[in-house]
């Protein structure tokens, strides 16, 4: 049995691809998911797999509910388990990926938020991207990736708050992005890594650097909620 439809296999796979494409993983440092909530179940790339090797028959599906591989002898990858409690966790959410891009990896080491310093944080993030509190002994030893996504759910709060700031960094680990489909949550990854990348930058020529709340909230609201007004509608 096939699980997912043709669009949902093609859209978890070229999102996959992207990862190496936009710089954000080395080897097979990443990985995107993506969900059937009518069906109960997700795609996700398999353990250790290289994105040049990877096709749509390699997905392997995932039940939401109880973390079990529906079909196929592929393992998913290690980071399925926060996936899954992304989704449980948030319904809005059609999409989650993880990498280790350089930048946002540099804020998670030092266990600092990504500040928002400029407009083009601001026209993503509704405020600073948070990074967790570290994982315990105890939440390291059982359930570790599990215990990964609730850590990043703890720290953002509800559905609401995840579609306002969709990613987080992992304390001494990495980042977390997720959007309304596989591609979008790759494309906030990419977006991520941008503004740590600017923000690392400013702070070595600024270490007080910051930006004015209000400009900070036109530039959110120009892309984001009722009053939007940004780009086109696609016919």
């Amino acid at each position: 049995m096939t699980y997912g439809s043709p669009a949902l296999r093609r859209a978890v796979l070229l999102a996959n691809q992207t990862i190496p494409k936009a710089g954000l993983a080395q080897l097979t440092w990443g990985n995107v998911s993506g969900i059937d909530r009518e069906g109960g179940f997700y795609l996700i790339k398999p353990s250790g797999v290289a994105y040049d090797e990877l096709t749509e028959d390699h997905l392997v599906p995932v039940d939401l509910e109880t973390g079990k591989v529906l079909a196929g002898d592929l393992r998913p990858s290690v980071d399925s388990e926060s996936h899954r409690a992304f989704y449980l966790a948030w319904p809005s959410i059609g999409g989650v990926t993880h990498t280790h891009s350089t930048n946002a990896v540099a804020f998670a080491q030092a266990n600092r938020d990504i500040p928002v310093l400029g407009t083009t944080h601001a026209d993503t993030f509704n405020g600073p991207v948070p990074v967790t509190r570290t994982l315990t002994p105890d939440e390291c030893a059982t359930d570790y990736e599990l215990n990964t996504g609730r850590v990043i759910i703890e720290t953002i709060g509800d559905d609401e708050a995840a579609a306002a700031t969709p990613a987080a960094l992992v304390a001494n680990h990495g980042p977390f992005t997720w959007g309304a489909t596989p591609q979008k949550s790759v494309e906030n990854g990419i977006i991520l890594e941008a503004v740590a990348e600017m923000a690392l930058k400013t702070l070595a020529l600024n270490p007080n650097a910051s930006t004015p709340a209000h400009l900070q909230e036109r530039h959110f609201k120009r892309k984001h909620g009722p009053g939007a007004y940004y780009g086109n509608p696609r016919p």
